[in-house]
């Protein structure tokens, strides 16, 4: 029995759909596509890939459907030896603004949306998490982002590590993540990523498949 090893880490991904001023948002592609893509290219030893799943580009009016989503890896969890599972929830989100890929160390308790949501909510310094008490309260991935990033510009990519995610819905996304991670003895990370007329498709499909390798050989 000692010799088999740490346990698979299962890493389940999420990605946006479009949104107000980005008509095609590359998450959507590109976990939409990262099953096949991994299957094609060969999964690393170690990982298992789980759900993939689209998210609404929304806050509040999508926490429920974000809940059962995240929800849903534990109950997985629960079914099996609890204690030999390792589970990730890896999220990607675009910046329309930037030329290189961000991995993202933190999230702030604060939604100060710039333009409403896909269900038309704008909420301006409140907190995502009343209980959680002030907007300036952050929560941290406890995933090695420095290392990975390290790593990931090893490998020949445009990458740096971030604190600070906006306050937008990808924050909105990670904030609730982070604390479901903290409670229920998970981990999260969000990356956020350029748009296709930046950095193509290609790249980052073998972007996001670097990612995941390399976050399952440091875990």
């Amino acid at each position: 029995m000692g010799s088999e090893g740490p346990p698979a880490v299962t890493i389940h991904v999420t990605g946006f759909k479009k949104f107000h001023g980005v008509s095609e948002n590359p998450t959507e592609t590109i976990v939409s596509n990262l099953k096949e893509y991994m299957k094609k290219n060969g999964m690393p030893k170690g990982l298992i890939l789980g759900s993939c799943t689209i998210l609404e580009t929304a806050g509040q009016g999508a926490v429920a459907a974000l809940n059962q989503t995240l929800q849903s890896a534990i109950s997985d969890k629960d079914s099996e030896s609890s204690s030999s599972k390792r589970i990730i929830w890896l999220h990607f989100g675009v910046n329309s603004g930037a030329i290189r890929f961000a991995i993202e160390q933190q999230a702030v308790n604060e939604a100060t949306f710039r333009c409403p949501d896909e269900m038309g909510w704008k909420p301006q310094k409140v907190p995502i998490i009343p209980a959680d008490g002030e907007i300036s309260r952050v929560r941290k991935t406890s995933l090695p982002v420095e290392d990975m990033t390290k790593t990931l510009v090893k490998k020949g990519y445009e990458v740096i590590s971030s604190d600070d995610a906006g306050r937008f819905v990808c924050n909105y996304v990670y904030y609730h993540s982070l604390r479901f991670a903290e409670q229920n003895g998970t981990k999260s990370l969000f990356v956020h990523v350029p748009l296709f007329l930046t950095i193509d498709k290609e790249t980052q499909m073998q972007f996001a498949a670097s990612l995941l390798e390399v976050i399952a050989s440091l875990y």
